[in-house]
């Protein structure tokens, strides 16, 4: 048993890690062969190694020795091997390479032709304690494909299992298609309306979310259900409506995937569902705890629910399923015509793209055992140091490594500072004050330009140098008085050019109370537009600017200035001029 593979590890597992630890020099590419076997599982299609990843292996050193007929079954050639650089062996030879590359679990005979050699593909170890004692037993050395550490960052180029489930997702969809009777999309005929087909998806994986993308692609009404809140915000994003359980309980567990819930969740998920089978029309499943038997989440009469001519595809089928009503590696229908799709070979059904990606998760995790802590290119060295290489060791030269060691537990937060007494701040000044001193401030410039206006040695001085100090005002307020988040360029080109005019227009008035000349009769009438277009320009910047404020804002006391203007323009209309 486990238990006891367990205990036989203990004496010796300070020994072996202290033997890998100090691991000798690493072997060059050049003196090890890379095996590529046909696939005998039943059903299985996939080959471990394609053509392009081939090319690659070859080019760093790798002697590559493929079965004859390896990658017929996905649509890969013998003569693209060759042309990749391999060699054509039989079973015996692919077998007998240094490092063997498989996709299916290998059978106890593919695993004794294995002998002490090392193997890298999908093990499952807590799945088979007979072929992993075999394994130890024959002094191999085995690297899980399916333990890849799923916290690592790096991991997500090795990470197989991610990539076969996206494929697995799409083709959830296809098969779901192929045995519905309508459209996913909704259609508008000349003979009538099509509704679109409503899909739920359950589980916010890997392959839930790719079930969700296809199927909302193709037109459909999705709705996604997990046990875990983070994947609402995922699913939401592709366009699914997220379905939640009337029960507050978390669903998070280690390594991102879910965890078993409570019986009480469990109820209440049973009666949202068994409403939600009333309604829809393709049921997608993906509910899978690795090494577990898969939970039933959908009984027979819940499926009974279900209209006739729907459809729904287990992805769990292979660990007994989340549907009832789910046969392995076959299509039945129920009673009431509600078609049930068992099939576990969905990857093989897209065999040519499984295998590509698969192929280069096994080729970017077998060129960096090695090369990732050493930093030594073009040898093979198994370090310990690399937690992508312990946390997919399963057996050693024999040695059971598997399960690997717990990740070294978070940091102690500091403790916390002492909080910090609070500083009462100061009242408010009165919304008012600001205005009050900018009306003081202008009054003293206003009594400034006055008294310089007195003491001018002529009256062109003090019009130029009024004209000059005028502007140079304008243009400050026009610019630096406004945020520049609400400049309107329009705008300010309008009241600009009209305050030109509206400067030339005074100069050419002359002083009198009434024009006298064609040149003055013009000067007022371009006065007079400029006034008007300024005047209707600040109403509406006005309003504008309305339209930003808030409620919390201060009033504002513009009012205030009246006092220094009527000062200035008295003062002028009595003799001094400006």
């Amino acid at each position: 048993t486990l238990e006891m593979l367990h205990l036989a590890r203990r004496g010796g597992a300070t020994r072996l890690l202290a033997r890998s630890l100090s691991a000798a020099a690493g072997k060059p590419y050049a003196q090890l062969s890379v095996g590529v076997p046909k696939e005998t599982v039943f059903l299985e299609r996939r080959v471990s190694q394609t053509p392009e990843t081939v090319a690659g292996l070859v080019k760093e050193g790798f002697v590559v020795k493929v079965e004859r007929g390896a990658g017929a079954a996905a649509a890969f050639p013998d003569a693209a091997y060759v042309a990749a650089g391999a060699e054509l062996v039989d079973a015996a030879g692919a077998f007998g390479a240094s490092i063997v590359t498989k996709v299916a679990v290998p059978t106890a005979e593919e695993a004794k032709s294995i002998g002490d050699r090392t193997l890298i593909g999908f093990f499952w170890p807590a799945q088979h304690a007979e072929l992993l004692q075999q394994m130890q037993d024959q002094k191999a050395t085995v690297f899980a494909m399916d333990m890849i550490p799923r916290t690592l960052s790096r991991g997500q180029a090795y990470d197989a299992l991610s990539s076969q489930a996206n494929i697995a997702g799409y083709r959830a969809v296809i098969e779901a298609g192929n045995g519905f009777g309508r459209f996913f999309a909704g259609m508008m005929t000349a003979a009538g309306k099509v509704p679109p087909a409503k899909v739920l998806v359950i589980g916010g994986g890997v392959a839930g979310l790719s079930a969700i993308t296809h199927a909302k692609n193709l037109g459909a009404i999705v709705r996604c259900f997990d046990v875990r809140s983070a994947v609402k915000e995922q699913a939401e994003s592709l366009g699914a409506t997220f379905l939640n359980v009337n029960f507050k309980e978390a669903g998070e567990g280690a390594g991102g995937y879910a965890k078993e819930m409570s019986p009480e969740w469990h109820a209440a998920a049973k009666a949202m569902l068994t409403k939600q089978c009333e309604e829809i029309d393709i049921l997608i499943t993906t509910a899978l705890i690795p090494g577990r038997t898969a939970p039933i989440m959908f009984t027979k009469e819940m499926i009974a629910k279900m209209k006739p001519g729907s459809v729904t595809v287990d992805l769990a089928a292979s660990n007994g399923g989340n549907i009832e009503t789910t046969v392995k590696e076959k299509t039945v229908t129920t009673e009431g015509g509600v078609i049930c799709i068992g099939h576990t070979d969905l990857n093989s059904r897209c065999a040519s793209v499984s295998s590509t990606l698969y192929s280069r998760n096994v080729q970017k995790f077998l060129l960096s055992v090695g090369p990732m802590t050493t930093k030594t290119k073009g040898e093979w060295l198994v370090d310990h140091a690399d937690p992508a290489v312990r946390g997919m060791m399963v057996v050693e030269q024999g040695s059971l490594m598997w399960p690997p060691p717990s990740p070294p537990a978070p940091k102690t937060p500091p403790k916390p500072a002492a909080p910090v007494v609070p500083v009462e701040a100061l009242p408010p000044p009165p919304p008012e004050a600001a205005y009050i001193s900018g009306a003081m401030n202008a009054a003293g410039a206003s009594a400034g330009l006055l008294a310089f206006g007195a003491i001018s040695p002529t009256a062109a001085f003090s019009h130029m140098t009024t004209v000059f100090a005028l502007s140079t005002t304008v243009g400050y307020q026009v610019v630096w008085g406004v945020s520049p988040a609400l400049h309107s360029p329009l705008m300010a080109a309008t009241n600009a050019i009209s305050g030109v005019t509206a400067l030339g227009g005074m100069h050419l008035m002359g002083g009198g109370l009434m024009p006298q000349t064609s040149a003055q009769m013009l000067g007022a009438v371009a006065t007079g537009i400029s006034i008007i277009n300024i005047v209707g320009g600040s109403a509406v910047t006005a309003k504008m600017l309305d339209h930003f404020k808030r409620p919390t804002d201060p009033a504002e006391f513009y009012h205030y200035y009246a006092a220094p203007v009527a000062g200035l323009v008295g003062g002028d209309a009595n003799g001094n001029p400006l």
